[in-house]
């Protein structure tokens, strides 16, 4: 079903415009995230959010933080998405079964790699990725939202719809659980904790 775009002001098209668009790297690094670094998924909710946006340009109030309004956006398309995948039966495409099925000893699956252990592998040395990526979401998502994206509490609790407690606690994790996984890695690289 194709959607329908309402007309909007000009006084709407000039706002998004100047205070929605400007977003779109932070919109598509938080997406790559949500997605687990596919770009082509990635592309798609940010091209759906931005479309979600400008359909209701009249929603959005002028004075508040138009990032926290695209990324709320943006996770709700997310998860909106996902549903309905989840909901959909597992399509099989036929080439692979033949494929699979002629390969002598199924040695081509044991090659595949996740398209996150490629983007490391270019990224040789990045420890500080490879440590937020091991992170589960949660600890990803408001770790990135607040200390990369810079969101405060309250609007990364509005993003993700969770208390501001949760979110506090989460980050403090998140924080900890990095600080073990670099630990070792800022060692090798001469960082030794004072000791007193």
């Amino acid at each position: 079903m194709e959607q329908q775009l309402q007309p909007v002001s000009s006084e709407q098209a000039l706002r998004f415009e100047k205070e929605l668009l400007p977003h779109a790297d932070a919109l598509y690094n938080f997406a790559m995230h949500l997605t687990g670094y596919k770009e082509d998924d990635s592309s798609d909710l940010v091209q759906d959010a931005y479309f979600k946006a400008l359909r209701f340009m009249e929603k959005y109030e002028a004075g508040t933080n138009p990032k926290a309004w695209l990324f709320t956006i943006l996770k709700n398309a997310f998860i909106n998405e996902y549903r309905k995948k989840v909901r959909q039966p597992t399509q099989v495409d036929y080439e692979e079964i033949v494929n699979f099925h002629q390969e002598e000893d199924g040695t081509s699956y044991s090659s595949y790699l996740d398209l996150r252990e490629e983007m490391f592998e270019n990224m040789m040395g990045d420890e500080v990725t490879t440590a937020m990526q091991d992170l589960p979401s949660e600890f990803r998502h408001v770790i990135l939202l607040c200390d990369i994206e810079g969101f405060t509490y309250e609007e990364i609790a509005n993003i993700i719809d969770i208390p501001i407690g949760t979110v506090r606690s989460r980050l403090h994790r998140a924080r900890n659980l990095l600080k073990e996984k670099l630990k070792s890695y800022a060692e090798t690289v001469g960082y030794h904790k004072d000791k007193k």
